[in-house]
């Protein structure tokens, strides 16, 4: 078992062929955001399971990090309350 290569913060890796087994690697493109909330692929290609799986695993990567920041701000607004009623005594 390799160990897995460290990615910076929103990377999404490219698989390698060694992730798959026996099947072939597709890059899948850039993925460009827009100012709306849509992701636009810019190039067609060929979409691998593989590829599905490293898109996946991003997206629920996004969403701890989403779920962590909402529960952050929960708890910021909750210490800002205490802090506004406790100046009122």
């Amino acid at each position: 078992m390799r160990d897995p290569q460290s990615h910076k913060e929103g990377e999404i890796p490219t698989p390698q062929p060694e992730d798959v087994e026996d099947r072939e690697v597709y890059e899948v493109g850039e993925i460009v955001t827009t100012t709306g909330d849509v992701d636009v692929v810019e190039e067609e290609t060929h979409f691998t399971s593989a590829s599905a799986h490293v898109l996946i695993r991003e997206i629920m990567v996004c969403n701890r990090d989403l779920q962590k920041i909402k529960e952050d701000s929960n708890v910021e607004k909750k210490l800002k309350n205490i802090i506004d009623v406790l100046g009122r005594i």
